[in-house]
C-alpha cells in the first residue's frame, strides 16, 4: 500500500468515467420502408449525442447527482483511509523487531482492513454507477420518440451521429438544438437513485498495492 492510498482516488475517478460514457447507443432510426421494391433515396439528418447530454438540463441534472454522491462516498471513507494510512506506517516501524509470528498476524489483519476498505470503496462507486445507467435508459427512453418525431417532420429516414461523418456541410441537417429543446421540456430533470449496475455492467476493480 503506497503512503497515499487509492481509494479516494477511485471514488473521485467515478464521476469522470461516468461522464464520458454518457453517450447513450442511440440507434440509427429509420422511417418505415416504402411499398415496392424500390430502394428509397437516403434522407439524412444528423445529431451530435455527446452534446445532447452536455447541453440538455436532464444531462446536466445527472452529472451534478453523481458529482455529488461521489463527494460524499469520498467524504465517508476518508476518515477510514487516513486511519489505514497510519496503521500501515505504524506496521513498517515495527516489522524489525517483530517475531515471525506476530509480524504475519499484524499483517494479515492490516490486509483484512485493507480490503474492507476496498469493498467499501467498490460497493459505493457500484451503487453510483448503477444509478447513473438507470438515469441514462430514461433519458434515451424519452429521447428516442423525439428523434423519431423530428424525422417523420423533417421527411428523413436515417439519422448519423455528427462525429461520425468524415466530410459534408452539415448544419443544415443538424437536429442537435430541436432534440435538447425538445428534451428540455419533456424531461428537464432525472432522479439519480442508488442502485446496484446490471450484471455484467460493473466497473473493473481497481487492485491496491501493498
Amino acid at each position: 500500500m503506497t503512503k497515499k492510498t487509492h481509494f479516494a482516488g477511485t471514488l473521485l475517478a467515478v464521476g469522470s468515467l461516468l461522464l464520458g460514457s454518457m453517450v447513450p447507443q442511440f440507434a440509427a432510426a429509420a422511417a418505415p420502408g416504402q411499398p415496392g421494391n424500390a430502394t428509397p433515396a437516403p434522407k439524412i439528418l444528423v445529431i451530435d449525442q455527446s452534446m445532447v447530454l452536455r447541453a440538455s438540463k436532464v444531462g446536466q441534472d445527472i452529472v451534478r447527482q453523481v458529482n455529488a454522491y461521489t463527494a460524499q462516498a469520498e467524504n465517508d471513507l476518508k476518515g477510514q483511509a487516513t486511519a489505514l494510512r497510519q496503521q500501515y506506517q505504524t506496521l513498517q516501524q515495527q516489522l524489525a523487531i517483530l517475531s515471525a509470528d506476530v509480524k504475519a498476524r499484524k499483517i494479515k489483519d492490516f490486509q483484512a482492513k485493507q480490503a474492507g476498505l476496498q469493498a467499501q470503496a467498490q460497493k459505493k462507486q457500484g451503487l453510483i454507477q448503477g444509478g447513473f445507467i438507470k438515469a441514462r435508459q430514461q433519458v434515451v427512453k424519452a429521447l428516442d420518440p423525439i428523434l423519431h418525431g423530428i424525422m417523420a417532420q423533417r421527411g428523413a429516414n436515417l439519422l448519423l451521429d455528427r462525429n461520425a461523418v468524415v466530410m459534408g456541410t452539415l448544419d443544415q441537417f443538424d437536429i442537435t438544438r430541436a432534440a435538447v429543446q425538445q428534451l428540455d421540456q419533456k424531461l428537464p430533470s432525472v432522479k439519480v437513485e442508488l442502485v446496484a449496475p446490471p450484471p455484467g455492467m460493473q466497473q473493473p476493480q481497481q487492485q491496491q498495492q501493498p
